[in-house]
């Protein structure tokens, strides 16, 4: 969505492209028509704006270092602006526009579309492509860097890459991902670079390497005014005191920033004593959730909130939450918003006034300060250019100082008081902050980017694939051993860690030879005496997208073959390998961990076992991992052949087919493994794995149950939050005005994308149905029964218990079954609207009579739960409504 506070230009820009010549556009004529394009939406050039579109139509480099809310988008605009029209002209290729998320990459795929119309603008991000082949491309820093190793320079005409914009280019300096925003730099020298950044530091290295690498002027564009200037505050008052004079003196929206989701909640938690909004606030908050759906879990807690005048904003949330709080503050109904240091990574919260509750974060090894760049990143979101004449940004002092001035204040001038006062100290083995902490970093600049290149599989394969199988390596084919040799010298490294990059990419080679991947061979160099100079190249054809897409994708195909269609887990089995393809969603592992954990520890105690060996069985207990003793040794096998995985992991883990297996909804799987904080990481999880199942399972695997478990958990995601797979629908055909969709019209207006009707999917419906008989099963093999009675239907507990109860006495304790010969499909009936029933009549018009036989331990078979599902009630719910008609023989 776009704030309100940034005036937004109106219409495409391809009425101000300059008619194609066949020439290079004049750089006058560009200036003139995307000025004119900005003026007419209100958005005049700043001077800075001016001068980097200036160097960037004349052909330099532009290295953009200017503030947080100065512009840079606008800039990107212009250059991309200038590169269409010379690829109209047939005089420049492609210009890439990369970023570190693949959010921010498909928000500015929309944004361009809206600018120069859907044919123009393409998209990759690994599991998207939309486009692929168009003039402007939008890929994650990850794509680039792989496809200018793949390629070099060597791309010509329409298809060469003459412009590469890099948003967030401090990303250089991350220690895992830097190499992809370095790649470019070295591997296209005679491509146009855009480098933009609030944060980037010095600067002169980099444009001297430029220069030099490229023989194209550089121009550093960094001495621009911030529209909202900031000022800054080191605070030693309460944080409830703080926020309620902001409030009260109208610097709000506050953004209280945290360095975990979980303080953050907690301290949305503890505002709730205040009154950060009056009566009338409380009302229009109301009045704009409207019929807002907020589901179980978080969604009750954020509701709280909400309507209290509290935000809460993180990355573990669901998108349609996010977007809601976004929406609020926007339209300056949320006054204070407590969040997480996201707020630096270009999330859309209009704010006036940032208030860091610490200076201190935990950085995945050790708590430590926050650098120069990350504070300037966070601070640098006050301030709303076109609302505020300043932004603030706030420091609060440790707990402990606070407490101890507050005591000060209250002892007053009064000697007796003072002297019994005890200080509080910050508590022991902590990493404290002070005000001296918070000058330096006030007035301290970014720290220079620090080179972090890395050499693995997949860079020195994609360098070899330059010659392609059985090539002759040549001069003019970009010989890869000089590739490389280029790569591993004249990155931005220290010596030391050049020369470890030497003794890696040899250990790589020699793996990819004992895998008769590649061969030496000889080329032909008439410079030497011997008329000849040695090489590698490849003995095998490499898949065209191997680094570009998920890396595991091939292997789940061939390991489809490992499976019987036949065996009655297959459809379990299938959804196995594919998520054993995909990203750990950690979080929820995790909580599988835990709870696998604590029921170990209560069987253990059971059986008597001393504290001391319960902690060490405990080492063994982890998440199920289904299939893992199948998949990993046939993935060594795998790799064995296909080296280009060996930077990848395999992951066996059950997250889905846990879900399948025990029926259970998303609001179950939240519930049950302590997940409220971190919706949004389950759903991503489940989205991705929607996906994967629907482009990575071959047709012969695709049996009708495969098909239901896919249909099915694509209901799921949708029902749960539809955005995540409308976005992937969308941007297989975006539209003009693709980018207004979220800011304006009924979507807008009703917080969400209108929920398809739950039945709407017979099949995903009909697994739904599956998922809640299977449920009941489950439950009464374990005689469970006031969850049974829980659960609705007409039955309670004790109904059930009365119904059931011969059974067991009959076959025991492990009377009802629930393997997978429980899971049979002959087990389930369905009988729909207006067919006979088995005991005579017919099936009730928006009804589906449903009997799900139980397998019992002695095999008869003839026991089953009954039940009447209403269609329409179903469909006002969003889940399966049914009635219980009978529990017994058949």
């Amino acid at each position: 969505m776009t704030s309100p506070a940034t005036p937004k230009p109106a219409g495409t820009l391809v009425p101000y492209l300059p008619a194609p010549t066949g020439k290079d556009p004049d750089p006058d004529v560009l200036f003139e028509g995307f000025s004119q394009w900005a003026s007419a939406g209100g958005r005049d050039l700043y001077p800075h704006q001016s001068e980097a579109l200036i160097e960037l139509v004349s052909g330099s480099h532009v290295i953009l270092a200017t503030p947080t809310g100065s512009g840079k988008s606008m800039v990107a605009m212009g250059a991309q602006f200038a590169a269409l029209a010379a690829f109209r002209s047939g005089r420049g290729g492609r210009t890439y526009y990369t970023a570190p998320l693949k959010a921010l990459v498909s928000e500015k795929f929309f944004d361009l579309v809206a600018a120069f119309g859907s044919k123009n603008v393409g998209m990759t991000t690994g599991d998207s492509s939309v486009n692929p082949d168009a003039p402007i491309i939008c890929c994650t820093a990850e794509i680039l860097a792989n496809v200018a190793l793949r390629d070099g320079g060597a791309r010509t005409g329409e298809d060469a890459i003459t412009q590469v914009v890099m948003d967030e280019f401090h990303f250089y300096g991350d220690p895992q991902r830097g190499w992809a925003w370095q790649v470019p730099l070295l591997e296209l020298p005679r491509t146009q670079l855009l480098l933009m950044s609030a944060t980037l530091g010095d600067t002169s290295r980099l444009a001297e390497d430029l220069e030099k690498r490229s023989g194209r002027p550089v121009a550093e564009v960094t001495g621009a005014e911030r529209p909202v200037p900031l000022t800054f505050s080191y605070v030693v008052e309460p944080l409830t005191e703080v926020i309620d004079e902001l409030v009260q003196t109208r610097r709000a929206p506050v953004y209280v920033v945290h360095f975990t989701q979980k303080d953050a909640v907690e301290r949305a938690q503890a505002l709730l004593s205040m009154n950060v909004a009056s009566k009338a606030d409380k009302e229009a908050i109301a009045a704009e959730i409207g019929a807002f759906r907020f589901g179980t879990g978080f969604g009750k807690t954020l509701s709280k909130f909400l309507r209290h005048g509290v935000g809460v904003h993180h990355a573990g949330m669901l998108p349609k939450y996010r977007r809601l709080v976004e929406r609020l503050t926007q339209q300056g109904l949320l006054k204070v918003v407590c969040g997480t240091d996201t707020l630096g990574v270009g999330i859309n919260v209009p704010i006036r006034t940032v208030l860091l509750t610490s200076l201190v974060k935990f950085d995945g090894e050790r708590m430590r300060h926050l650098t120069a760049r990350e504070f300037h990143q966070i601070a640098g979101r006050a301030g709303r250019a076109g609302f505020d004449t300043v932004g603030e940004v706030l420091v609060m002092a440790p707990d402990h100082v606070i407490e101890n001035r507050k005591a000060l204040e209250k002892a007053g001038d009064d000697p007796k008081k003072l002297k019994k006062i005890v200080r509080k100290k910050a508590p022991q083995g902590s990493v404290n902050w002070t005000d001296s902490t918070f000058e330096r970093l006030r007035d301290a600049d970014p720290e220079p980017l620090t080179s972090n290149f890395r050499v693995t599989h997949a860079m020195v394969l994609n360098v070899l694939a330059r010659a392609g199988r059985g090539g002759s390596p040549s001069a003019t084919d970009h010989d890869p051993v000089d590739a490389m040799r280029h790569l591993l010298t004249a990155n931005h490294d220290t010596d030391g860690k050049k020369a470890e990059h030497v003794r890696q990419a040899f250990r790589i080679y020699r793996s990819l030879r004992v895998a008769g991947v590649v061969e030496k061979v000889r080329v032909p160099d008439a410079t030497r005496p011997q008329g000849w100079r040695p090489s590698v190249r490849l003995t095998v054809d490499l898949p065209r997208d191997f680094a570009l897409n998920q890396p595991l994708s091939p292997f789940a195909l061939a390991a489809m073959d490992l499976l019987g269609v036949e065996s009655p887990t297959h459809a379990l089995d299938v959804v196995s390998i594919i998520e054993a393809t995909l990203d750990d969603p950690r979080q929820v592992l995790l909580g599988q961990q835990n709870k696998a954990r604590g029921g170990a520890v209560a069987a253990m105690k059971a059986e008597g076992l001393e504290y001391e060996e319960r902690m060490a069985l405990l080492e063994d207990v982890t998440w199920p991992q289904p299939l893992a003793d199948l998949l990993e040794p046939a993935f060594r096998t795998y790799r064995a052949g296909n080296p280009w995985v060996a930077d990848a992991e395999l992951s066996p883990k059950s997250v889905v087919r846990d879900m399948v297996e025990h029926a259970m909804t998303f609001a179950e799987v939240v519930s049950v493994y302590g997940l409220e904080r971190t919706e949004g990481v389950v759903l991503r999880y489940l989205a991705d794995a929607y996906r994967a199942l629907r482009q990575v399972v071959p047709e012969e695997h695709r049996t009708e149950e495969v098909q239901e478990v896919v249909e099915w958990l694509g209901e799921l995601v949708r029902g749960v939050d539809s955005s995540l797979l409308d976005e992937w629908e969308r941007l297989a055909n975006p539209v003009d005005d693709d980018a207004d969709m979220l800011t304006s019209g009924p979507l807008a207006e009703a917080g969400e994308a209108p929920a398809r009707p739950v039945t709407g999917n017979p099949r995903a419906f009909r697994r739904l149905v599956r998922n809640a008989l299977f449920r009941r099963v489950e439950l009464a093999s374990r005689e469970a029964y006031d969850i049974l009675g829980a659960l609705g239907g007409g039955w309670s507990g004790d109904d059930w218990a009365e119904a059931l109860d011969p059974l067991f006495e009959e076959q025991g304790d492990d009377a009802i079954g629930i393997g997978p010969a429980a899971r049979a499909s002959g087990l389930l009936a369905f009988i729909e609207p207006g067919a006979e029933l088995p005991h005579g009549g017919r099936v009730e018009p928006g009804t589906w009579w449903v009997r799900q036989v139980l397998d019992d331990r002695d095999g008869n078979r003839d026991w089953a739960v009954t039940v009447l599902v209403d269609l329409a009630a179903s469909d006002e719910a969003g889940e399966v409504v049914l009635t219980v008609l009978g529990v017994g023989q058949i």
